[in-house]
C-alpha cells in the first residue's frame, strides 16, 4: 500500500479532473437552455459546498482539492450568471 500513498497527488488530480469534467455538460446545457429548470437553492448549496471544499484544500495545502473545486466553482458561477440573465430576460419581455 505504500506505492498507493506515493501516488496520492496523482490520484487527487485524476479524481478532481473527472468530477470537474462531469459538471461540464450541465454548464453546456445551461448555456443552451438558460437553466430555468435548475433549482436556485440547489445551485447555492452546491456552490457553497464546493467553496468550502476549496477552503479545506487550502487549509490542507492540497493542490488537487483546490484546483478541482476552484474550477468547479467557476462553472457554478457561470451557470448562476446564465440562470439569472435568462430570468432577467424573461421578466423584461
Amino acid at each position: 500500500m505504500n506505492w498507493l500513498n506515493d501516488q496520492s497527488e496523482v490520484i487527487g488530480y485524476f479524481a478532481g479532473t473527472l468530477t470537474t469534467i462531469a459538471f461540464l455538460p450541465q454548464v453546456i446545457r445551461t448555456w443552451r437552455t438558460g437553466g430555468q429548470a435548475l433549482s436556485g437553492l440547489m445551485l447555492a448549496l452546491f456552490g457553497t459546498g464546493v467553496s468550502l471544499w476549496f477552503v479545506y484544500g487550502y487549509l490542507r495545502n492540497s493542490r488537487p482539492i483546490m484546483l478541482a473545486n476552484g474550477v468547479t466553482d467557476i462553472q457554478v458561477l457561470v451557470i448562476l450568471v446564465l440562470k439569472l440573465r435568462r430570468a432577467h430576460l424573461f421578466r423584461a419581455t
